[in-house]
C-alpha cells in the first residue's frame, strides 16, 4: 500500500500582514450622539426659547403665531398683544376676527386667529384659565399639536415629554444621520430613540440656533462648526471627513 502523502502546508501569513476590518460606521452610536451633543453644548451653552414670553399662556399663542413665520416678527407682535389682551379670558371673550388685524403680519392670520381664540376658550372653560402642564391634556388645546406641546412643556414647565421638531431640527438631524426620515413625527420618534431624555430640552433649542447661526439651509459655514469632523452631509461646503450621500 502506496505511503498516504501529508496534507499541504497552508502559507503562513507574513508579520504585519494582517489586515483589521474597520468597524462599521454607526451614525446613531451612543459615542457619536454624546460627541454631537457635547458639540453643541460648548457652542450654545446658554441656548434656550427665542419667543419672547412671561407665562405659559403667553408662550402658547407665541407658538402658534410661529408656524411659518419668524421668530423676530412674532417678537414685534406679541407685546403690544398681550398689553391689550393680557389674559386668556380677554382672548377667549374675542372673535376670531377680532385678532385678525392684530396679527395679519405673522401670515396665515384667519387660521392663527380661530386657534387662538379656541385655545383661550378652552382653557377658560375647561382648565380654569391654566395651561395644562400634560400632554395629554394641552394637545386637546385647539392650536397646540404636539410640536406646539412640546415647546410649551418643555420651554416653560421643563418637561422632556418630546423633542421640538421644527424646520431646523429637521434638516440638521437629517444632516447628521441622526435620522433618514422627512416626517416631523418620525423624525422626533427617532431622535428620543437615541438620546438621552435629559438632552430632549437643551438639545432642540441648541439646534435650532445652530440653525440660524452656522448650519444655514443654504451654503452651511461647516468650517467654523465644532460638528464638522463628525458630519459627513452631502451639501457641506467643507470636508475633512468622507461625505455620505444619504446624509441630506
Amino acid at each position: 500500500m502506496p505511503p498516504r502523502s501529508a496534507p499541504p502546508r497552508k502559507p503562513a501569513h507574513k508579520a504585519g500582514n494582517t489586515k483589521k476590518s474597520k468597524p462599521k460606521y454607526n451614525p446613531t452610536s451612543t459615542e457619536r450622539v454624546g460627541a454631537i451633543l457635547n458639540g453643541l453644548a460648548e457652542m450654545y451653552p446658554n441656548a434656550k426659547c427665542a419667543l419672547h414670553h412671561s407665562n405659559a399662556w403667553e408662550l402658547l399663542v407665541a407658538t402658534i403665531l410661529s408656524a411659518q413665520c419668524t421668530d423676530v416678527r412674532v417678537n414685534m407682535v406679541t407685546p403690544g398683544l398681550f398689553k391689550r389682551y393680557p389674559t386668556p379670558q380677554h382672548f377667549a371673550a374675542l372673535k376670531p376676527e377680532e385678532l385678525e388685524p392684530e396679527i395679519r403680519s405673522t401670515g396665515f392670520f384667519r387660521n392663527k386667529s380661530k386657534s387662538v381664540v379656541g385655545a383661550a376658550r378652552k382653557i377658560v372653560n375647561e382648565f380654569s384659565g391654566e395651561v395644562p402642564d400634560e400632554l395629554a391634556k394641552l394637545i386637546t388645546v385647539p392650536g397646540a399639536a404636539r410640536k406646539t406641546a412640546n415647546v410649551v412643556l418643555g420651554s416653560w414647565f421643563g418637561k422632556a415629554e418630546g423633542v421640538v421638531v421644527d424646520t431646523h431640527v429637521h434638516r440638521i438631524s437629517r444632516r447628521l444621520e441622526l435620522t433618514s426620515h422627512d416626517e416631523a413625527g418620525k423624525i422626533e420618534q427617532d431622535l428620543m430613540k437615541v438620546m438621552p431624555r435629559d438632552q430632549w430640552i437643551d438639545f432642540a433649542h441648541r439646534v435650532i440656533w445652530h440653525g440660524r447661526a452656522l448650519c444655514v439651509a443654504r451654503k452651511p459655514k461647516c468650517v467654523d462648526c465644532k460638528l464638522e469632523n463628525i458630519c459627513h452631509a452631502a451639501d457641506k461646503t467643507w470636508s475633512t471627513v468622507e461625505i455620505h450621500k444619504n446624509a441630506k
